[in-house]
């Protein structure tokens, strides 16, 4: 399989195996207008397996995302086909308006305007500001 190197753009690399979807799902990259390639399962010496995205475009996009669905992916910028800024992404101690709260009793899902956000505990879990409910 080959695809094509991008002049300018972005590269999600070393997503975990398997995530590229769901990412491409919360990124909202299917509403781009420049090509997008997602490949999966490719071989990789770190991990054993890996996903990769790539965007043939310069665009702004939420890191905590990413850092959600696959703590430990990196993102590379792309000028003139060569790798300019490489960021390592990391979990994001807080999550807001990525995922939305699942108690039906909370405040966010009765007042539209208040924004959802998670917290990172000590333990890795996220749970929401308001009412402490466990994310997935």
């Amino acid at each position: 399989m080959k695809v094509d190197s991008i002049k300018n753009g972005i590269v999600i690399d070393h997503i975990t195996a398997g995530k590229a979807m769901e990412l491409y799902n919360m990124l909202g990259l299917d509403r781009l207008d420049c090509p997008v390639a997602v490949i999966m399962n490719v071989p990789s010496r770190r991990t054993g397996r890996k996903d990769i995205i790539k965007i043939d475009a310069g665009i702004d996009f939420d890191f905590d995302v990413i850092g959600y669905v696959s703590p430990n992916a990196t993102v590379n910028v792309i000028k003139n086909e060569q790798i300019c800024e490489k960021k390592h992404i990391d979990l994001p101690r807080r999550l807001v308006n990525i995922i939305k709260c699942k108690n039906p009793r909370c405040i966010t899902t009765t007042e539209q305007e208040i924004e959802h956000i998670f917290v990172r505990s000590d333990k890795g879990e996220y749970r929401c500001l308001y009412c402490e409910t466990k994310a997935k």
